[in-house]
């Protein structure tokens, strides 16, 4: 969805692939760093020892340029972690689609402008942010999880739900062992078909909530 988004627009990207063993680029040219998803744990850092790096890097642009940020998931983990806040396992996978509230300073937050809440998401992790940095503010929550999303500073946001979703996205996550097994653990032996409907359900309203989120982001990025 955003690389879609980011092509409507004309804006250039980079992807860089850690896990995969591309390196960092300088960050000096960009305008805004997304840290998306993935099935890695933010203290697994023996196993993949390039998280390391990128909360390194994360750091530095948040807090030493920053500029403005957004992570997804995994990245909206990786944040917390990079400024001093604790990730652990949650009590039980949070998969499937759900609601997420926006908390009265999420309402009042320009990423969510005209938004609304509840908003409809999906979700898909074990882990979850359960202390944030100092200077962050919780912007949603759920029942099962305290910080749905957040914000460091004036320019830097956590999602820990989905707004990314397309066509593919459940069939193409399902076939990651780990994204599989936190899926039947959640939903039982046919969650695959179930969750294929749900999504396929709401394809366009999870299309419409990024393009509005997206919009908000790039406000926040000119101010």
């Amino acid at each position: 969805m955003f690389r879609d988004l980011f092509r409507e627009d004309g804006y250039a990207w980079d992807v860089i692939e850690l896990d995969r063993g591309d390196p960092i680029p300088e960050l000096s040219p960009y305008d805004l760093m997304l840290v998306m998803g993935g099935p890695q744990d933010v203290w697994q850092e023996s196993e993949h020892p390039w998280l390391v790096e990128e909360k390194a890097a994360i750091r530095r642009f948040v807090v030493e340029m920053q500029r403005p940020f957004l992570g997804i998931c995994l990245g909206h983990q990786l944040l917390a972690a990079a400024l001093g806040g604790d990730v652990v396992v949650g009590g039980f996978p949070e998969v499937g689609v759900m609601t997420v509230e926006l908390t009265s300073d999420g309402e009042a937050d320009p990423l969510f402008r005209g938004m609304g809440s509840p908003l409809t998401v999906l979700q898909w992790h074990g882990a979850e942010v359960s202390r944030l940095p100092g200077r962050a503010t919780v912007l949603a929550r759920s029942q099962r999880c305290a910080v749905q999303a957040f914000r460091f500073g004036a320019h830097a946001y956590g999602l820990q739900y989905h707004v990314e979703i397309t066509g593919d996205t459940v069939d193409d996550w399902a076939a990651i062992p780990v994204y599989a097994s936190a899926l039947r653990r959640a939903m039982g032996e046919d969650a695959l078909a179930v969750l294929r409907g749900d999504v396929a359900e709401r394809l366009k309203t999870f299309a419409d909530d990024c393009r509005s989120l997206y919009a908000n982001l790039k406000r926040v990025a000119c101010r």
